[in-house]
Formats: structure tokens, C-alpha cells, sequence
């Protein structure tokens, strides 16, 4: 299927598209930036997040090829993240990193202005 990273687990179908990707390194963002994290940290996600806007192949087929460190802000460590994330469907620094919060925080932080 075009356009999108299918993981077959026994008889579940995994899919993680460029979409979702975006949306997971834009939270990360923002949840470093309330947490007071280093800007730069916070920012290098947002720009990873902003290349991959602009992709032309999906982020799974950059990952089979080991070809993630091709795209402009993606480095070593967003790499290793985002090859986990194709690879599994889940991202543990995010899960981790969502568990510092309140539930629900990433709607709030969507809401303008807050």
C-alpha cells in the first residue's frame, strides 16, 4: 500500500504514516518545551518534524533503507526514534515523555494561545 508502513504482528496490521510521524515529533516539541528542556532540543523536533512535511517517500521506506539521516534535521538520535517508532509503532522516549504530564495535556497545548 502506497504511502504507508504496514508491520504485520500474528494478524494485527500496523500502520504508521508520515502524518502521524509529524504529529509525534511536534508533541515531543512541545511537551520538551513545557517541560523547560533545552529550546534547541525541543526545536531540533520541530524541525525534523517540518522536513518531513515536504518528503516525497515515506519515512518507513527511508528507515528500510537506512536513509533517515538524509532527511534536512534528522540526526543521530531522532533517527534512532524515528526507526523505532517505523519498527514498532510506538516510541518509548514519547510514551515516557507523555507520562510526565497530566492526561489530556497535548489537547490543551493544541487550544491557541495557551
Amino acid at each position: 500500500m502506497p504511502g504507508v508502513a504496514l508491520l504485520i504482528f500474528g494478524w494485527c496490521r500496523l500502520m504508521v504514516t508520515n502524518s502521524q510521524i509529524i504529529q509525534i515529533l511536534e508533541n515531543i516539541s512541545e511537551l520538551l518545551e513545557v517541560k523547560g528542556e533545552n529550546i534547541f532540543k525541543s526545536r531540533s523536533y520541530l524541525n525534523a518534524a517540518r522536513s518531513i512535511k515536504f518528503l516525497t517517500e515515506e519515512v518507513a521506506d527511508l528507515a528500510a533503507q537506512d536513509r533517515l539521516k538524509e532527511i534536512p534535521g534528522v540526526g543521530e538520535a531522532i533517527a534512532k526514534k524515528l526507526q523505532e517508532l517505523v519498527a514498532t509503532g510506538r516510541l518509548e522516549f514519547y510514551e515516557n515523555l507523555k507520562a510526565e504530564f497530566p492526561p489530556g495535556i497535548n489537547s490543551l497545548l493544541a487550544i491557541r494561545g495557551i
